[in-house]
């Protein structure tokens, strides 16, 4: 998730990209870069880092010129560096790009590319779409950019400049957000509306599949195919906080509801064009190697431990191979069992947690291949692994992780079903289920996000109690061991989550009447048996909120409330179940009145041990 800022009028564009991509840092800040047409012609200036590094430069060398595009980046092809960051150009250097998203078939574009003569510096997806345009520019920029768009596979949102025609701009949205902001005597262009909330509140939103051609006398909106549309523009009214936040009242809410996006992105090209297998081009591992696993060991901290958590369940049920989880803080002081047999499996959102990194480290002197699941390329976990899984979440802001813990187990479930694929220990059929179920899982998350309004029902009712209870078995476990975290992180409930079997062992105790439980049952070979741990606990008074899946209709006599999530592979249940958890949340601590994105004590990355 990037961000794009475009400026054409009358003004200094400079100082307007700038003003703009400040607003947009927190979509991206591994580096920045603007181009502007100048009487030089079309001139790029970029630089790794924060976005003061790039002001720092531009102070020194200050570009002039009214019209232009700026980017500040979340790398995910390339390593953050000056040569990967935005904007792109051909060899020519006489065509300018600017990109949000993932070009799947960039590989094959450049290789094609190439073989014509063309020069690549960086080792983006984007530069690609530069040199494209570049090919097939016969003098009409917004031909050959509609020409370009039907080469290219994945999800993007472009900026485009040529020097050949320096008074237009044009904007493409293809499944990655764009807005056009209306002007008297300029235009704007970026990824969302706090980009341009200084200058005008007339906007345009683009939907997927329409492209803009702006110059400083207009906006033209068309589809890909040319057909011109005619819309009216909307008048923004909100202050400039609020925008940032997409209209959300908080940004972990905001993070709740991209998720459908987050798993699309993970799931990107990693999914063979028949849609019947894994694809992970990334991982460097051999065949051979793979054959040779004998045991695995997945270590992350907190949320990514638990994440970690289904991922032992996804592995073992798919690639039939044994896994340890371990929190990391004490996975190198407990001497672990480590030989070149064992694949380490580290996960960390930004790659620079202090304790999972010790544990890479230590792995790696053992003897250990390492894989590291991150959010963020170029990170320290990421450098130092032998393999890296980059989760496609975009930044997160809020300090309670909800997308990037599901697009942890989006990871998880391609890497399981490579390996499985590998091995030969599931049929081509079965992985063709999985992989078809995967490929639906974004729009059973929106399903469960229209109905939010029952969950924070049930939050409400919870937010009064001091505390309560999370029950699961199996892989039901894991996720509400997740659930209960984000309960207590951001609503300062004291909550336990324990595996439904294990109440008669002691838990039973701490049942009083009236304290509220929440109890997942989404397991079709234990729904039986959490359906007795749940007459179990109603009948020493608690108050029992039930999550299951559509169809089900047994639950509904053992429990007061129930929340439906809708049905999948049982398997693949946590990155749904996940979502009304998080929810619950989210929504008990608003009614409790915390500052639901910066909870007391805690931090977004834990950089020290």
């Amino acid at each position: 998730m990037c961000g794009i800022v475009g400026y054409v009028g009358k003004r200094n564009s400079q100082n307007i990209l700038i003003e703009g991509l400040k607003k947009l840092e927190y979509r991206g800040y591994d580096s920045a870069g603007v181009a502007v047409y100048t009487q030089d012609g079309l001139q790029v200036t970029k630089s790794k880092g924060r976005l003061a590094n790039l002001e720092a430069v531009l102070d020194g060398a200050p570009l002039t010129g009214s019209i232009g595009i700026g980017h500040t980046r979340w790398a995910t092809h390339g390593k953050p560096s000056d040569v990967n960051s935005h904007p792109h150009t051909d060899n020519s250097r006489k065509f300018s790009v600017v990109h949000n998203g993932i070009i799947e078939n960039y590989m094959t574009l450049k290789e094609e590319l190439t073989a014509q003569g063309h020069v690549f510096v960086s080792e983006t997806d984007t530069e690609v779409i530069s040199h494209l345009i570049s090919s097939l520019y016969e003098g009409d920029i917004v031909k050959a950019v509609q020409k370009a768009i039907t080469r290219m596979t994945g999800a993007f949102a472009l900026g485009v400049l040529t020097e050949y025609e320096p008074e237009k701009l044009v904007a493409v949205r293809f499944f990655s957000p764009l807005i056009i902001g209306v002007g008297e005597g300029e235009n704007f262009i970026g990824s969302d509306i706090p980009a341009i909330l200084d200058h005008t509140r007339n906007v345009y939103i683009l939907n997927d599949g329409e492209m803009a051609v702006l110059t400083s006398e207009g906006v033209e909106l068309m589809t890909l195919e040319g057909n011109f549309i005619s819309r009216e523009l909307f008048h923004v009214d909100w202050d400039i906080i609020t925008a940032e936040k997409a209209g959300f009242d908080h940004f972990m809410l905001k993070e709740i509801y991209e998720q459908p996006k987050a798993y699309r992105d993970t799931m990107g090209s990693r999914i063979d064009p028949t849609g019947k297998k894994v694809v992970m081009n990334e991982l460097k591992m051999t065949n051979e190697y793979i054959k040779s696993i004998q045991q695995v060991h997945i270590v992350a901290c907190g949320t990514a431990y638990h994440a970690g958590m289904v991922g032992k369940s996804i592995i073992e049920k798919l690639a039939r191979i044994p896994v340890e989880t371990d929190v990391a803080s004490e996975y190198r002081y407990r001497s672990p069992i480590i030989t070149p047999n064992t694949l380490v499996v580290v996960v960390s959102q930004s790659g620079e947690t202090a304790d999972t990194l010790a544990a890479l480290r230590e792995a790696k002197r053992c003897g250990a291949r390492v894989v590291a699941v991150t959010n963020v390329v170029g990170s320290s976990v990421a450098r130092e692994a032998d393999d890296v899984i980059v989760t496609w979440a975009g930044p997160e802001i809020a300090v309670a992780s909800t997308k990037a813990y599901t697009s942890q187990l989006i990871a998880f479930y391609l890497f399981g079903l490579y390996l499985a694929q590998t091995l030969g220990t599931q049929d081509e059929a079965y992985i063709a289920d999985v992989v078809a179920e995967l490929k639906q899982l974004p729009e059973k998350v929106e399903q469960i996000l229209e109905h939010a309004e029952v969950v924070k029902e049930c939050a409400e009712q919870i937010a009064t109690h001091n505390n309560l209870f999370f029950i699961g078995r199996g892989i039901d476990y894991a996720v509400v061991l997740e659930g209960s975290l984000k309960l207590k992180e951001i609503s300062y409930i004291h909550s336990e989550a324990y595996p439904s079997g294990e109440l008669k062992h002691g838990t039973l105790a701490l049942i009083e009447e009236g304290i509220p439980v929440i109890a997942l049952a989404t397991q079709p070979d234990l729904f039986e048996k959490t359906v007795s741990n749940i007459k179990e606990v109603k009948a020493r008074g608690a108050y029992v909120f039930g999550i299951h899946t559509a169809g089900e209709t047994v639950l509904g006599k053992a429990v007061d409330q129930m929340l439906e999530i809708p049905q999948t592979i049982p398997l693949l249940s946590p990155a749904l179940s996940v979502i009304p958890l998080q929810l619950l949340a989210y929504y008990a601590s608003l009614a409790r009145g915390n500052d639901v994105d910066k909870p007391r004590n805690l931090a977004k990355s834990v950089t020290v041990e």
